[in-house]
């Protein structure tokens, strides 16, 4: 198997499964990865995922030279390149964890951009390569990257191909934390579990109000936040959450 998938209780771990590739991704590898993800998603039962990667040389190294790039060069349309469905137009609202080991470049960097909370090992470097084989990044890094970062780091990282190490990416805002590798799997499960404990529906709507309103005006996304607002005001898990509060026990929530 090219993707490893568990579930954990109401935690998924995707782990991309080709170390001796450096886990870049190849046409099955993405087939794979994308059917994790459609499965993460539609599981009502599922509410954070982890994802990481096998060995300790790389979290991913992005598209596989030999296999990938070819078909990237031979699309005449965007919908035929072979892509990450996390990095396209796939939406999921439950948070997503990268637990980033070792060298996250090119796709690989992509990928970890469109989760929503990176956790890094000490070893891990960050870095678009592309540009030195003659490309962009063009699943989603140039777009995400400004949105991460401030604008010049962006484009000093966008432009030069230039590396950085783990704790330069923690100082510009890139990671969350960075931990000693053995202790990484570890923090993003603790992570999980942290996640674990608000309404979900409301963590998924705040997390869709916060995205959705990065591509709009202020006054659109106030809008979209108000309408999500009231959304969750209807859910189960509201009443269940003003309830325990009055109680002082702690919430049972549903994702109802």
């Amino acid at each position: 198997m090219a993707v490893g998938y568990q579930k954990e209780g109401k935690i998924a771990v995707i782990t991309l499964n080709r170390p001796e590739a450096l886990n870049s991704f190849d046409p099955d590898q993405i087939n794979e990865f994308n059917q994790c993800l459609y499965d993460f998603n539609q599981d009502e039962n599922l509410w954070v995922a982890i994802v990481t990667a096998a060995g300790e040389r790389a979290f991913s190294v992005g598209a596989d030279i030999k296999t990938t790039l070819p078909k990237i060069q031979d699309s005449a349309h965007r919908g035929e390149m072979p892509a990450p469905a996390i990095c396209e137009d796939m939406q999921i609202w439950k948070p997503v964890i990268a637990a980033i080991n070792g060298a996250c470049l090119g796709g690989g960097f992509e990928v970890a951009l469109a989760c929503d909370i990176r956790i890094a090992s000490e070893t891990a470097t960050f870095g678009f390569p592309e540009i030195n084989l003659g490309l962009i990044p063009g699943w989603g890094g140039t777009q995400r990257l400004p949105r991460a970062i401030p604008l010049a780091k962006a484009a000093e990282l966008l432009t030069s191909g230039r590396p950085i190490d783990a704790q330069e990416a923690y100082r510009i805002g890139l990671v969350n934390k960075v931990v000693p590798p053995a202790e990484l799997m570890n923090e993003a499960r603790k992570m999980a579990e942290t996640l674990l404990k608000p309404a979900p529906l409301a963590a998924r709507a705040a997390k869709q109000a916060m995205l959705q309103g990065l591509n709009t005006t202020l006054i659109n996304g106030l809008e979209i936040e108000y309408q999500l607002e009231k959304y969750v005001t209807k859910t189960e898990d509201f009443q269940e959450g003003r309830e325990a509060f009055i109680a002082k026990r702690k919430a049972d929530f549903k994702a109802k």
